[in-house]
């Protein structure tokens, strides 16, 4: 068995499958091969000889609504109603401020700080990092806590259930509250990591710096930040070389 022959046989296993199913496939094929070594079947090691599967992991651009989307959404929420309140507030968090679903879930009452127009936000790994409150969502809020959170909130938690037990909500009923206002929107494939994608992409078409972009998003790496990049495609058409012989 020779290493032309192994790459020969995962391009014919692999040919037609998603990247999911021929990774698998893959790492079935190196197991094997390290078995079949250790037990001295074949006399040297091939596994280091599988190809991997190539990744586009960052080959899509990130998918973002436009303004006009965003303004639809929000206005779907009848803020006339407890309900309505609620999900204005949690809405106007996570479109202005790119909050994750669990991030809004866990702010907490203590985490408004009124006076110096900040939240803090828990974030992932048990972080907790301040932001500045824009206004319009700091009216949100306080107009819920006003009049659409229950007396009887169990809890410190900001956003709570409309119906009695009036328990915190749950990252997943946090998700749901942004699919039905985006139903009623008539907008598809939305969800909260998609306001966020969207903040980054408002951010980068205003020209903010992506050290800065990364400070409110609270990315660990820059380079977790930097996919945004491409969504600025004037400022990157100044960056591309002229094709030889066409147009660039």
């Amino acid at each position: 068995m020779s290493g032309a022959q192994i790459n020969a046989f995962v391009r014919r296993v692999c040919r037609g499958r998603c990247r999911g199913s021929a990774g698998l496939r893959i790492t079935a094929l190196r197991s094997l091969l390290n078995y079949l070594h250790l037990e001295g079947l074949i006399p040297r090691p091939l596994a280091a000889t599988v190809p991997s599967v190539a990744s586009s992991r960052l080959a899509r651009l990130p998918r973002y609504l436009e303004p006009g989307d965003v303004e639809r959404l929000l206005a779907a929420c009848d803020r006339r109603t407890r309900t309505g309140q609620r999900d204005f507030a949690l809405l106007m968090l996570l479109a202005r401020l790119g909050l994750r679903a669990g991030e809004v879930r866990s702010l907490r009452l203590d985490d408004l700080d009124w006076r110096a127009g900040e939240l803090a936000v828990r974030g992932k790994g048990h972080r907790i990092e301040r932001l500045p409150l824009p206004v319009d969502a700091g009216r949100a809020v306080a107009a819920y806590l006003n009049g659409g959170r229950p007396a009887t909130a169990q809890g410190r938690t900001v956003f709570v259930r409309v119906r009695a037990p009036h328990r915190s909500l749950t990252s997943a009923a946090v998700t749901n509250v942004v699919l039905t206002a985006a139903s009623r929107a008539g907008l598809t494939g939305v969800t909260a990591h998609r306001l966020r994608h969207t903040v980054a992409t408002q951010m980068v078409r205003s020209g903010v710096p992506l050290p800065e972009i990364t400070q409110v998003l609270r990315h660990r790496r820059l380079l977790t930040t930097a996919i945004y990049a491409k969504v600025d495609r004037e400022g990157l058409r100044g960056l591309s070389r002229r094709w030889p012989g066409g147009a660039a």
